[in-house]
This record gives C-alpha cells, structure tokens and sequence, in this order.
C-alpha cells in the first residue's frame, strides 16, 4: 500500500479517536510540552491542512520561528469543538498542503506521534498496524522537522516487535512505538527499552 493510503487511514482513525473523548480527556496534558489534548488536535489540522505557499507566508511572518506560528494557530483552533475538529480532520484525511510532503510521509509522520503523545496519557493504547509503522519508522529518521537520527545516534535501534533496525553503536531494543516516540523526542518512551545503549541515549535526550 502506498504512503498516502497510510496516513489517510492513519489520520481516519485519529478522528475517531477525538470524537470519542470525553470533556475531561480533551483538556488533559499531553505529551507535547505544555499542551492539552485539545492543543495537539488543534495544531494537527492547523498545521497539515495549510497549502505550500500559505504556509511559507505564515512561517515569514512568524519570524521563521515555526514555535511561535504554531503557538499562534492553537490559539485560533483550540477553541473549537471535539467533533468540530474531528469532523476536519476526517474531511481531510488524505494528505494535502504541507501534509502531502515526502509523498504523505509528513502527515503519516505527524499524526503517529501526535496521536500516541495523546493516547499514551490517557491510558489508551493500540496496536499500530506493521507497515504503517515501519514507514513512520524510517521516515522520522530523516524528517527535516524531527531529525531523529540525529538525536539517536550512536546508538543502534532495534524493533522487538517488528522487522526494523537503524543506526551503529549499542543496541537499543523495544517495541517500534516506543522507538518511534524516543526518536521524536518523548522522553517517557525510554523506560519501554532496554539494551546497552540506551543510558547514552537518555543522556542525548536531555533537555
């Protein structure tokens, strides 16, 4: 299947996800920095949804300080409604604007971590289909955005619950959701790994 057919399905299932949260779980902190559930919906339909050249205006008139125009679109979406949100981001489930990049890999990439920064506090796990997730897997490694190669370097990552590895040095092993979240920065998914590598990975990571 393609990249594009991936994230749609990626994308579909995150609306269902915020269509079924209650008031209390969409003002829950997640684990994006200082944001609420409701902040990281917000951000993923402000910040996928925009066209190429709307987006490079917006980004110019930030400063090119991309934290600064994603704090601003929050303020403007996160008023919304669950299903309001919801509803947007099914209408536009396959990639487009920004989102559409490497082939739908940005938003494959996007809405994977984002919908796991909001699941994992709320205590709602899932099974990530394999090839949804080796695909996030070796595009976050080299996502301009996330540059997790970078920060995991040195070390080699192994997949214990998938056919996928990356990277020289001590190993490191867990389940490819955990190594997907650790290469994204997600400093709580270190505790789902193990192997020589990771006290110098934990090390890497700090802020």
């Amino acid at each position: 299947m393609d990249v594009t057919s991936l994230a749609t399905q990626e994308r579909d299932e995150f609306a269902n996800l915020l269509r079924g949260l209650t008031s209390e779980q969409w003002d829950t902190p997640s684990l994006c920095g200082s944001w609420r559930v409701r902040e990281v919906a917000a951000h993923v339909i402000a910040y996928l949804d925009r066209g190429r050249v709307e987006f490079a205006k917006a980004l110019t008139e930030h400063r090119l300080q991309l934290d600064l125009l994603n704090n601003a679109d929050v303020c403007s979406y996160a008023a919304g409604s669950r299903a309001q949100i919801a509803d947007v981001m099914r209408e536009h489930a396959a990639p487009r604007g920004v989102g559409s990049g490497f082939g739908g890999r940005i938003a494959l990439v996007e809405c994977m971590i984002h919908q796991q920064d909001i699941r994992l506090p709320l205590g709602l796990p899932r099974v990530i289909p394999t090839e949804r997730l080796r695909a996030a897997l070796d595009f976050t490694k080299i996502a301009p955005l996330i540059r997790g190669g970078w920060y995991t370097r040195g070390v080699r990552l192994v997949a214990t619950d998938l056919d996928w590895s990356s990277g020289r040095g001590p190993e490191v092993r867990g389940p490819g959701e955990a190594l997907l979240m650790t290469m994204a920065r997600r400093r709580s998914a270190l505790t789902e790994l193990d192997g020589p590598g990771v006290v110098a990975l934990a090390r890497r990571l700090e802020p």
